[in-house]
């Protein structure tokens, strides 16, 4: 069972120089796009708007375009991400087997919706379609942690593991 780190994260606006520093290493160069949102999400666990701004400004690309390369691939994310992610299982079988009120039940206990963050930035909620663990339906993972034959009364017992 893995466990957050309980070492005190950096204020948001503390990581901004760092953000300059990586500007600055690639500045008037836009094909290095990709190469600086990845550094910039690794500083904050997502792309925050101010960052894609000084991004704009440091590549000499528009918001527009930062924002339609961000968006386009998974792995980046505009929105803050939990300590911990959780994700539903919504291939057939889960869902056959109870998936979509598992989100039901969490979206609800923790007052988000698919796709968002707890105010808290604890956990991170997403759907995905099949983490190819079908005998084990319905399935939610939590971080790396698979959990099987979840029912929405297992959930706050589950979450109660994650600090």
């Amino acid at each position: 069972m893995s466990h957050a780190c309980m070492c005190s994260s950096p204020n948001e606006e503390e990581l901004y120089p760092l953000v300059d520093q990586v500007i600055e290493k690639y500045r008037g160069n836009p094909k290095e796009l990709i190469t600086v949102l990845h550094r910039i999400q690794k500083l904050f666990d997502y792309l925050p708007r101010q960052a894609l701004e000084k991004v704009s400004d440091g590549l000499g690309m528009s918001l527009n375009e930062i924002h339609g390369v961000a968006s386009f691939y998974s792995f980046f994310s505009m929105v803050p991400k939990g300590r911990h992610s959780i994700k539903v299982c919504l291939g057939t079988a889960c869902y056959v087997k109870g998936g979509q009120k598992i989100v039901e039940h969490l979206e609800k206990k923790l007052a988000v919706h698919v796709g968002g963050t707890t105010q808290d930035r604890r956990f991170s909620l997403d759907e995905v379609r099949c983490i190819g663990a079908c005998g084990l339906a319905p399935a939610v993972l939590v971080n790396d942690d698979v959990y099987a034959k979840v029912e929405p009364d297992k959930v706050e017992e589950i979450l109660s593991k994650y600090e």
